[in-house]
Order: structure tokens, then sequence, then C-alpha cells
């Protein structure tokens, strides 16, 4: 009994606590209740992510059930080695679709063509010099540029271009075309003949084009140099020997580069301001061996494309040949081509430039404007 009043006692001190220790008590159940529900929500995600693992497991014990049904019963072992053999296949293929998936994009973002028919012609950076005279301010801003079209060639196919584009557009509205092979290399009959496709050849040309051009701060271009017996080097070291010294108002010199197509040279100094003095300056005698020539010195303009637009242009002299397949040899193939094309019972007429591509290989086809202003294939 003594006992019991004691315990009495104490639940009674116990629950006559302070309202701050209420308001304690009742912060630390939120907390807990809190916590409880993030442990709920945590576990519920488990069951959920268990559910559907226990789902997939489910699925695939199903399609290895069924293929276990499909394979023959000859023995557990040999139906698991053809089960491993199932998954090693699916495996292996899925792997090369992957390959092939990522080499299809690469092909994509090049652009070199989309189709046989319709070959994306790529646009080289190169290095271009303009010359002229800006006497005339109607003509200060015009630049004169001549494309040079550079498009792929897949293996089987041929360019032909006529002399006549009244033959060309023939050839083109007969779409399909029997050339005989006689050149002795072939002898069952079946194989003395094959057939080709005739499409018109279309690329893309510049229709507008516009340059943001922009001074070198550290650059000179070098021009009216002589023409002597020195290699080209040598000139280079002369020249550079030159325009490092600060007394003819150089400085070090970084880097040389020779221009082939116009002969002239573009230094560029390690330290600014350098560039800007030599301009002013126009001309300087420079000493070479024993004598001293007055060459020129210019501004080292380099330009960005800013905006381009392109249009289709067909070459209306020229064909392009597919499906020819790889039977004859190249000079072979080539002739029987040419000698089929140029028969003019046959929709041919003469032939101006020929270009074949044996299958299983590529090549590069280069077009430039005529006089004509059409675009045959040179290469």
């Amino acid at each position: 009994m003594d006992s019991e009043e004691e315990s009495f006692v104490r639940l009674q001190e116990d629950s006559l606590k302070s309202p701050e220790q209420l308001r304690q008590e009742i912060e630390r159940c939120k907390e807990l209740y809190s916590a409880l529900e993030q442990d709920s929500a945590k576990l519920q995600k488990a069951k959920e992510d268990a559910q559907q693992k226990t789902q997939q497991l489910k699925k695939e014990g199903e399609l290895l059930k069924i293929l276990e049904q499909q394979l023959p019963l000859n023995g557990d072992e040999e139906r698991a080695h053809q089960i491993f053999a199932i998954k090693e296949e699916n495996n292996r293929l899925r792997q090369e679709k992957q390959a092939l998936k990522n080499k299809l994009e690469e092909l994509k973002k090049r652009a070199h063509w989309n189709d046989p028919v319709m070959i994306l012609s790529a646009l080289p950076e190169k290095k271009m010099i303009f010359k002229g005279l800006t006497a005339n301010k109607e003509d200060m801003n015009k630049l004169m540029l001549t494309p040079l079209i550079h498009c792929p060639l897949p293996g089987g196919s041929a360019l032909i271009t006529f002399e006549e584009a009244e033959v060309a557009q023939r050839i083109i509205e007969m779409k399909e075309h029997t050339v005989e092979l006689s050149c002795g290399e072939l002898e069952e009959l079946d194989q003395c003949r094959v057939r080709v496709q005739a499409v018109p050849m279309d690329i893309l040309l510049p229709s507008a084009l516009e340059i943001r051009l922009t001074q070198s701060s550290r650059s000179i271009l070098v021009s009216d140099l002589p023409r002597l017996d020195i290699s080209k080097e040598a000139l280079l070291d002369k020249l550079e020997l030159f325009f490092s010294k600060t007394k003819n108002g150089g400085s070090e010199v970084e880097s040389r580069e020779f221009l082939e197509d116009s002969y002239q040279v573009v230094l560029t100094f390690t330290q600014y301001g350098v560039a800007e003095p030599l301009i002013e300056k126009g001309y300087i005698q420079v000493p070479i061996g024993k004598e001293k020539y007055k060459i020129r010195i210019s501004p080292c303009m380099t330009g960005d494309i800013s905006n381009l637009q392109l249009q289709p242009s067909r070459c209306p002299r020229t064909v392009l040949l597919l499906g020819i397949p790889d039977v004859l040899s190249v000079d072979s193939m080539r002739d029987a081509l040419e000698i089929h094309f140029q028969k003019a019972s046959r929709g041919g007429g003469e032939v101006d430039a020929l270009a074949y591509v044996p299958a299983g290989r590529t090549a590069m086809a280069v077009f430039v404007e005529d006089t004509d202003e059409s675009w045959p294939a040179v290469g």
C-alpha cells in the first residue's frame, strides 16, 4: 500500500510541469513527428522501388521461360548455353546499333551529303588576299570571289561532263542506261552489260556573303618583294632579321608566313604597338644581299564569315551516274562509260570530262565556274 501511494505521489509531481516545459515537450513531439514522416516517406519510396524491381525481375523471368520453351529440350546444360549465347548476341547487337547510331550522328554533323542526288558542298577555309584599286569609292566595298566547290562522291558512281548541255539533259531524262562492257575482261554473256542510273548534279552555291574584316594589331603584310635567286626560307630569315631590330622600327618576330599565291609575307611581332608605326611608313628600304630593295608595308587583315546564304544550283552539262558495279578495272570502266555516252544513237554526245569512283571507295569532286557560267566537274 505504501508503494502504491508513493507511486501516485510521483505521478502527481511529474504532471505538475511549467508552461515552458510543456512548450518544450510539444516542440520535441513535433520534431519527432516530422522525423517519423520523413522516415515513412523514405520507406514508401523504397517499397515502390522494390515493387518496380520485382516487376522487372518477374518480366525477365517470364521472358527466360518463354525462351526455354522455344528452345529444343536437349538437356539443361545445352539450354543454358543457348540462352547465354542469345543474351550475348543481343548485347552485341545493341552495341553495334549504338555504334552505328553514333556514326550516323557524326556523319550528319559533317553534312557531306544527305542524298546521293543532292550532294552538299563544304566551304573550305582559305586565306584570301584582296588585290585591286580602291580609287573608285563605289568599288571599295566590292569583293569578287570565285567559288571552288568540293563535293564528296560515293563509291560506285561517276561524273560525266558533256560539251553540250542538251546532251546532259537528254541523258538525265532517260534515267536508266544499259552500258556494254566489251573490254575483253569478262567472258560470260550475262556479265557484259550493266545498268546505271543518271541523275542531275546539284550543288549549293553562296548567294550572299558577309565578311567581317579585322586588322591585326601585331601583324604586317610585306609585299613588293624582289624575286631573287634565293630560297623562300632564306628570304624569310633576312626579313625576320631586319624587322627584329628596334633601330629599324621593329621588335622580336613571333611568327612568319610566306603566302605562295601572292608572293607576300606576313610577319607577326610579340609586342603590341610595333606594327602600326611600320604601316604608317608605307614603304621601307630593306637590305637583301648586297642590294637594298624598297618593299611595301600594309595592314594585315583577317576576315570572319558573319553571314552566309546558299542556294541550290544545277550543273547544266554534268550528270551523276549511280549504281555502277565493281566488275572492271578503273581504266576499263572509265573507257566503257565514255564510249557508251559518246554515241549519239544512245542519246549521248561529246564528253568533256569523266571521273569514275569504284565501289568501296570515296573521292572528292571539284567544281569551278567556266566561261559559260556552268559548273563542270574537273577532278
